[in-house]
């Protein structure tokens, strides 16, 4: 059946879907940049059609403007308008995920849904849940809260990808009164039963990693344990492998076929069959957006639908189906990338070299939406991708369907040791050819720009000085997202800890303190699950997307966990030129050995010393003789950036700060960073008094067990008229400027 776009829409529908995405931003996320492109796109209608098309093509734009005002509107309600408290949930069996003894689970309660959080008491409740599929109504106590939006500049907003799943609390489960069996109540919770049942089977039924390949890749479902092998994958730039799209879709669809083929099903009677197997594959998957984008696809595609014509009406499909789609990142890079396999196509080309080079300008082009949403780019994805991509459609998914197919009458566990190789040859490539480039995260303009001028360069990759122009645009683009040009000084918010980064607009930089999670007990070995250090979180992230792939200054004010504890992680993501401490901290055996495990240079502090940054100074004020790395042998910074001074004082209390009134008379602060995180043993009466700064910044862990900062600290700073900032409250607070500063928080 050969069906006609023209007979409903009036414009090609390519067109259509580019005039509804600029809509949905402009709805979305208002800028003076949607703004534009509205009103260039919308020039150009004018310019084009008649009046009578103008007429059609509003009327569907108006169609789809109540979808996305009207989404757009209920989740805003929804997040302001929860309960407080919920007593019973129905857990969504498929949503199980355990961790250690941690239980994440979503449960619903009426249209509501919840992500849930759990701390197993005993063992046996860790096991009955890693076995469990039914429906279970939960009776318990669960106190329900906001999820965390963005802490960091560029940061994950939790909140907002919970929403976008139709999830607008977090629940903490408090005491588990009672578990209550029940029958799934319609045909998605049936559905959702038979998924955690499939995964719980490869689970308990196959050893590790080959588990972990049959859930991945046959359901869409990775726990916390393979965490170290997704950090390898998304190191190499391939972790896309097992976000289930395309490359799954086809070949069950292809199996499918056959295998009704070979039953002597008519053709026609295929196509309608595929249908309900095409929604029972959606179901088995999650529903995920790739998938379903790929499962529209190829039904459109018996529809007579090809090309653009195919994605432009599974855009609009999904669309209304889901406006929230394109507000999260597998919804942006899944058409994104079937826009790129669509267009680029290279007809002049055959064989390997025409496989070849696709893969690569495919790759490139997908550049600027990696860049905007991870930061960095690994080359070597590029080959990986195309010999990885081929040896998991022709083997690995075959042989794993084969494996779980026949796993009633027999388990083939020795198929494993072709798994633990496969791990071994991505381990050995991730160690050996971990050169991600850093370019950092572009701005919604620089994305634009990035976009465009891939795309002219493809259009007119014939003509040497149009290709000349575009590599000198794209190029200075890149360098501009790498190196802002600007001065600044950000204190990220890594939670209980320091972490604070000064840079100047050459590029130079000093990192102060990395943060790091206190542990306060060991746990036993089941309560033992994958962690994720805060520097991963926040730390990490915050400074890829400013560009940074060399620490050229680490400086370490003290031997604490809360300031150095995620050193190693750091120094594993990012190259550190220079470690810089103090005398005292390398008292601290455990500090030492940390340091020799690095192999990094060390250069020992002391008052007097100078760290040269922005034309400037940072003086070492503090300490002058030898200490114990303990908060009042921390090292103490002064000096003037721009045109105010700063002062960095670590976890320095009343004590130090004695000494540095006595020992500088004459000191004075426009900016202070608040001392042991607002403490009231910092930031004495007499040392404010002293310093008299204008000032302070206060970071500090949100609802920390220390109940920092002290309202002793907060009244002696508000009865001088300081100003501060504080990360608990605010995110992360950056100073930016190139004469005089200006300040930013998150929130």
């Amino acid at each position: 059946m050969n069906y006609r776009w023209t007979k409903w829409s009036p414009l090609p529908p390519i067109q259509l879907a580019f005039l509804v995405m600029a809509l949905y931003y402009q709805i979305y996320c208002p800028s003076w940049l949607t703004c534009l492109l509205s009103s260039c796109l919308g020039m150009l209608l004018l310019k084009q059609f008649p009046q009578k098309t103008l007429c059609k093509v509003v009327m569907i734009l108006a169609l789809f403007a109540a979808v996305f005002v009207y989404r757009k509107h209920q989740l805003r309600q929804q997040l302001e308008t929860q309960p407080l408290q919920v007593s019973q949930v129905a857990l969504v069996p498929d949503s199980i995920r355990i961790n250690g003894d941690q239980l994440a689970v979503i449960g619903r309660h009426g249209n509501h849904s919840y992500q849930l959080f759990y701390r197993f008491k005993h063992q046996t409740e860790a096991r009955f849940f890693q076995k469990e599929y039914r429906w279970i109504v939960m009776h318990a106590k669960i106190v329900l809260d906001k999820a965390e939006a963005s802490r960091n500049f560029r940061g994950f907003n939790y909140q907002s990808f919970l929403a976008y799943q139709g999830i607008y609390r977090i629940g903490k489960v408090e005491q588990v009164e009672q578990l209550e069996v029940v029958s799934p109540k319609s045909v998605g919770d049936y559905l959702s039963s038979l998924r955690r049942q499939a995964i719980v089977h490869c689970q308990q039924s196959f050893p590790k990693p080959m588990s972990h390949y049959l859930t991945g890749l046959l359901f869409g479902y990775l726990d916390k344990s393979f965490g170290e092998m997704t950090d390898y994958y998304s190191q190499l730039g391939i972790i896309h492998l097992f976000a289930l799209s395309g490359m799954q879709v086809g070949f069950f669809l292809t199996c499918f076929r056959r295998g009704l083929t070979l039953l002597a099903i008519p053709l026609e009677w295929i196509k309608w069959i595929e249908l309900p197997f095409a929604c029972l594959y959606a179901a088995l998957t999650g529903y995920s957006i790739s998938v379903i984008r790929s499962l529209l696809q190829a039904q459109l595609g018996h529809l007579g639908m090809k090309g653009l014509d195919n994605l432009a009406c599974a855009f609009l499909l999904v669309l209304l189906w889901d406006a929230h789609a394109l507000m999260t990142v597998g919804g942006v890079l899944t058409f994104s990338y079937a826009f790129m396999l669509t267009v680029i196509t290279f007809e002049e080309l055959s064989g390997v070299k025409k496989h070849f080079v696709q893969v690569v300008t495919v790759s490139l082009g997908m550049l600027p939406f990696l860049l905007f949403y991870f930061a960095s780019f690994n080359p070597m994805s590029m080959v990986l991708t195309g010999l990885l991509s081929y040896l998991f459609d022709v083997l690995i998914l075959p042989l794993l369907c084969l494996v779980f197919c026949l796993s009633p009458l027999i388990t083939l566990s020795g198929c494993n040791y072709l798994f633990l190789f496969l791990e071994k040859v991505i381990q050995f490539l991730g160690n050996t050819l971990n050169a991600s480039l850093v370019f950092g995260s572009p701005t919604s303009w620089h994305l634009l720009i990035l976009v465009i001028s891939f795309a002219i360069l493809y259009d007119h990759r014939q003509i040497r000085q149009r290709v000349i122009t575009c590599g000198l645009v794209i190029g200075l683009t890149l360098l501009s997202i790498k190196y802002p040009l600007t001065n600044e000084v950000t204190f990220i918010d890594i939670g209980q800890g320091d972490s604070i980064l000064v840079r100047d607009w050459t590029g130079k930089n000093l990192l102060i303190d990395v943060g790091g999670r206190l542990s306060f007990s060991s746990k036993e070995q089941w309560r033992q699950g994958h962690q994720t250090s805060n520097a991963q979180k926040t730390l990490i992230p915050y400074l890829k997307s400013r560009g940074i792939h060399t620490i050229d200054q680490l400086l370490v004010t003290h031997a604490d966990t809360d300031h150095m504890g995620d050193i190693e992680v750091v120094a594993k993501a990012i190259r550190i030129k220079e470690i810089l401490t103090s005398q005292g901290s390398l008292s601290q055996p455990s500090f030492v050995r940390r340091l020799r495990r690095l192999k990094c240079h060390v250069r020992v502090l002391a008052a007097g010393d100078q760290l040269p940054i922005m034309g400037s100074v940072l003086q070492v004020l503090y300490p002058w003789q030898l200490g114990n790395g303990k908060n009042n042998d921390s090292l103490v910074l002064y000096g003037r950036l721009l045109n105010q001074t700063f002062l960095f004082t670590g976890d320095l209390e009343k004590e130090g700060e004695n000494e540095i009134i006595e020992r500088y008379p004459q000191l004075r602060v426009d900016y202070l960073k608040a001392g042991h995180h607002g403490s009231n043993t910092s930031s004495s009466a007499a040392f404010l008094d002293h310093i008299q700064p204008k000032v302070a910044f206060i970071s500090v862990g949100k609802n920390n067990r220390y109940q920092h900062p002290h309202r002793e600290t907060l009244t002696r700073l508000e009865d001088r008229e300081i100003s501060y900032y504080r990360t608990d409250i605010q995110g992360a607070v950056r100073l930016t400027g190139w004469l005089n500063w200006h300040i930013e928080t998150v929130r």
